[in-house]
């Protein structure tokens, strides 16, 4: 709103007062009064805004919407190594760019809908949360946790919009190699946060027994093992 106060008809009868009076003192010294300041807080103010509601589950606002928009930046650089050669992948036209603006608006914005309380999952989701080796969470875990610590939560949301106004900033000056950065910036944001609350069971650990496991089945294949008879 423009708090500059016009008064043309106050003005003309300020002269006026001025001739007739000849106080010329007075009309010039007087100010007019501020216009009252505006706040939220009006009935009509909070019936315009409301409550923010959320629609789906954290796993489905990332799946359908954060995920996707992140892609456009991800999959903005690359390099893929073909029969014909190296082939180098950036934005070179204005829709490339366009493209990855889109991502990052989409992530800057949606991050701040990880602040609305809504459940982890949809209803009967419990990820990979069970059995001896589960290394995700349960939605009631997660929730635990972040009602726990709290600035983490909102420290990790922070992270992720941070990097998509990087990338916003990148689209304006049109540096490719900077979006190299921002990429790696982006997967990193990502990936600590699935870390601490979805699988924080995917370890150094987890990856050792994996592998032995994957050696165990080789070795008891019949094609990892040379001394198998073949099958009739």
């Amino acid at each position: 709103m423009n708090n500059a106060v016009r008064t043309p008809h106050g003005l003309t009868t300020c002269a006026g007062l001025v001739l007739l009076s000849g106080t010329i003192a007075a009309c010039s010294s007087s100010k007019p009064t501020p216009p009252a300041a505006q706040t939220t807080d009006t009935p009509q103010a909070a019936a315009l805004w409301g409550d923010l509601k959320p629609v789906v589950s954290v796993k489905e606002l990332m799946k359908y919407l954060i995920d996707p928009m992140a892609d456009n930046i991800f999959n903005a650089v690359g390099t893929t190594v073909t029969r014909q050669g190296v082939v180098d992948v950036e934005p070179k036209t204005e829709e490339d760019w366009d493209k990855i603006r889109i991502g990052a608006v989409s992530l800057a914005e949606s991050a701040s809908l990880l602040k609305i309380r809504r459940p982890f999952t949809p209803r009967g989701d419990e990820n990979n949360s069970t059995g001896p080796d589960a290394v995700e969470l349960s939605p009631a875990q997660i929730t635990a946790k972040v009602e726990r610590d709290p600035v983490e939560w909102n420290a990790r949301i922070a992270a992720l919009s941070n990097v998509a106004l990087e990338a916003l900033d990148v689209v304006r000056r049109k540096d490719v190699n900077e979006l190299w950065d921002v990429g790696e910036n982006l997967d990193k944001a990502c990936e600590a946060c699935h870390r601490s609350y979805w699988y924080p069971g995917e370890g150094a650990e987890f990856y050792q027994k994996l592998r032995r496991r994957l050696e165990q089945f080789h070795e008891q294949s019949p094609r990892g093992n040379t001394s198998a008879k073949p099958q009739n």
